[in-house]
């Protein structure tokens, strides 16, 4: 079978980032390889989250559809209301884009088994009858001018569906420095997409624990982080910790304020060398988190640095034996066990976002929601009475 590659040009690309808010394309279907067919648009491209269709005629016309849902072959409406029409032309040798944004999200998408993406049940249907043609009609789902969004061609010379990934950022401070390069205390609430609600998650971000005394974070304003009386964007002062006549602390924190698991993060490749004095903290630091009987686990990074190999296949990490002994020497150093000693590889010189990277991190954070999850089995909830 021939090399399946994206005929889409750099601008064009460019141009289509822009529509969606800078996203990574991976292309997972293409007509003119796999054939123009429903069945086999479907077993490509279902379960593959958000996808592009993108479409091209003889006329110059780039078009398609974007929806943030998955393709299932449900044999029903999606709901969606970040869906959206686009087209592309060329006009005096600059590309101009064209956006039409669903106004009926129900019926943002049609996902059936035996058509190709279908928007807006006919709004615009790609792979009709299992051939290199498209569909238009302006509805109450997508409204606009049909001879706008294709020239009234509707043949396709090619018809490409794409995946649409993130890409990598940094809300929190990242990098090194001989002392720690977190000086506030923040909070990063976690949406659903860029544009989602947000989700019942907040990860809290410390300054971290160092060697000397005087120091990076002093054991003593642990209490206060775990107790939820620390504010977003407090500034730490190792000299003096927070007090309840300080501005900003919060004296009646409800059970969301409070910290429900611990997460240590050390750099794998160091973890032998430890200083006597920092494992000597982190040992204190351990035994205050224990006093509130919190659950704690450790993200061991770097570990494509531990092993050379896994730069070529992260796959394999817990076939290493080399990540393995870093992992046996932070449970003894530590005393946390094996099973909450989670490995991770850095975002360093990417810029896109790989899915064997994010299986690690969504694996930690997935121990880490289940930790938070047992801690609070020990506070009681009581269901709201009902009104007679």
């Amino acid at each position: 079978m021939a090399a399946v590659v994206s005929r889409l040009t750099q601008d064009e690309v460019k141009q289509l980032q822009n529509l969606l808010g800078s996203r990574h394309f991976t292309l997972l279907y293409k007509g003119s390889i796999h054939g123009y067919n429903a069945s086999v648009f479907h077993a490509k491209c279902d379960a593959q989250g958000p996808t592009l269709a993108v479409a091209y005629n003889g006329s110059g016309y780039i078009f398609g559809g974007f929806t943030c849902k998955s393709f299932s072959s449900s044999g029903v409406y999606i709901n969606d209301e970040k869906a959206f029409l686009f087209r592309l032309k060329e006009k005096d040798g600059v590309l101009s884009p064209l956006k039409i944004p669903v106004k009926a999200s129900t019926g943002a998408v049609y996902d059936h088994s035996s058509n190709g993406p279908n928007f807006g049940g006919g709004a615009l249907q790609l792979l009709v009858q299992n051939t290199a043609t498209a569909a238009t009609s302006s509805n109450n789902t997508y409204t606009y001018n049909v001879a706008d969004l294709h020239g009234n061609d509707v043949g396709l010379i090619e018809c490409e569906v794409y995946r649409v990934e993130g890409y990598v950022t940094s809300q929190a401070i990242a990098g090194s420095d001989n002392t720690s390069v977190t000086t506030q205390y923040r909070t990063y609430p976690v949406k659903d997409g860029r544009d989602g609600k947000p989700l019942p998650i907040i990860f809290c971000d410390t300054m971290g624990i160092e060697e000397k005394s005087g120091t990076g974070l002093e054991i003593d304003e642990v209490s206060n982080i775990i107790k939820g009386h620390v504010p977003d964007r407090y500034q730490f002062n190792p000299a003096a910790t927070l007090r309840p006549d300080s501005p900003g602390y919060i004296k009646n924190p409800s059970l969301k304020d409070q910290i429900h698991c611990v997460a240590f993060v050390i750099d794998g490749c160091k973890i032998e060398i430890l200083p006597e004095k920092l494992e000597d903290k982190l040992k204190q630091l351990r035994r205050k988190v224990n006093q509130f009987g919190v659950p704690q686990l450790v993200l061991l990074t770097k570990v494509d640095e531990i092993c050379p190999a896994l730069e070529e296949d992260i796959q394999c990490v817990y076939k290493s034996k080399a990540v393995e002994k870093q992992m046996r020497i932070t449970a003894e150093k530590l005393g946390i066990p094996l099973a909450q000693i989670l490995p991770v590889k850095n975002y360093c010189s990417e810029l896109d976002l790989s899915s064997e990277v994010d299986i690690l991190i969504l694996s930690a954070v997935r121990q880490l929601i289940r930790l938070a999850e047992s801690y609070l089995d020990n506070f009681p909830f009581e269901k709201p009475k009902k009104e007679l």
